[in-house]
């Protein structure tokens, strides 16, 4: 294992500092989704987090150890680039701390992320499609507005807070085989795999990933990063970006296999969500689901009973639902 950008330390931290803010999120179980895979499964209810996704410890414990030393906070300005779900939880996290966000988002995210961004204080910027325009967009605001810029998934005290997650779920079920959690900038799997392995050095992590955007499977293969050239077409819109590099080596060295799954496999999960278990659970949380339900993970020994799969979020755009299900 090479030299990493955050310690078990820093996760050890982050679960005092997100305590007061933060809900110790659920565990849920089904005997029907347990018939459907072969195994005991238990769903990390993220969706149930404030702002509805895991996205709100990573920017809590960020935000925090940023400004809450700092008496005068009025010229204290922060801008990232999301898909909905982070640009939520830092424009909540801002308005708490007294300090301005910016979130660059695509002009053709769905209006229910903007509006749920917008409505939680945040000031959004649009830009065009693509890692290129998003970047180019984050850098002209935080020079125009002096603001710090903060990665959804890249930011070590981001990945720290994210990676509360894995103590949590080993505190409410310690003897579990294996977690799946879903990847995209790969923050959340990167800091579950920093406490899960620490806690319990022989648990396996898998990660889950839309077959339409699956530059960690490719990279997993390859054994280097191998970004994605465009902007991938998948339901699952919170896994649109690639692996990045502070947190490719933890995935690399800590993750058992990458777990990839078709479009019709996340809506099936989706469906299976609302139908068995009376959740409203986003394409990207389902992403893990259809993983577990996957001929590839019930091919793994059997001697992986007891599954932790994290639902990380739930917010869902409702309009397009329909159109998923038919």
């Amino acid at each position: 294992m090479g030299e990493y950008c955050l310690t078990y330390k820093d996760v050890e931290e982050a679960v005092e500092r997100i305590k007061p803010a933060a809900h110790v999120t659920p565990i849920m179980t089904s005997k029907t989704m347990d018939g459907l895979a072969g195994r005991e499964l238990f769903f990390k209810c993220e969706l149930f987090q404030k702002c509805g996704a895991f996205k709100f410890r990573g920017a809590y414990n960020a935000l925090s150890k940023l400004v809450d030393n700092v008496e005068d906070r009025s010229g204290i300005k922060v801008v990232t680039y999301s898909s909905g779900n982070f640009g939520q939880a830092l424009g909540l996290i801002a308005r708490m701390k007294k300090i301005q966000a910016f979130v660059v988002m695509q002009n053709n995210t769905s209006q229910s992320k903007i509006s749920a961004v917008e409505g939680y204080g945040a000031k959004v910027v649009f830009c065009e499609p693509g890692e290129k325009a998003k970047e180019a967009m984050k850098n002209k605001v935080a020079e125009e507005q002096d603001a710090i810029y903060i990665s959804t998934s890249q930011n070590p005290d981001i990945i720290a807070g994210a990676g509360t997650l894995g103590i949590e779920i080993l505190n409410q079920v310690p003897d579990l085989d294996a977690i799946v959690a879903p990847v995209s900038g790969g923050g959340m799997l990167a800091g579950i795999c920093i406490a899960a392995k620490h806690i319990k050095p022989d648990i396996k992590i898998f990660a889950a990933e839309p077959l339409n955007a699956d530059d960690c499977a490719k990279s997993f293969a390859a054994k280097k990063r191998i970004p994605l050239p465009d902007v991938p077409d998948t339901i699952a819109d919170g896994l649109r970006a690639s692996v990045g590099p502070n947190t490719w080596p933890i995935i690399k060295d800590n993750v058992e296999d990458v777990i990839t799954v078709t479009e019709e496999q996340i809506v099936q999960a989706i469906k299976l969500m609302l139908e068995r278990m009376k959740i409203c659970v986003e394409p990207s949380a389902c992403v893990a689901v259809a993983a577990v339900l996957s001929d590839k993970f019930k091919a793994l020994p059997s001697s992986i009973k007891r599954v932790g799969i994290i639902l990380s979020g739930g917010n869902l755009d409702l309009s397009k639902l329909s159109t998923w299900l038919r």
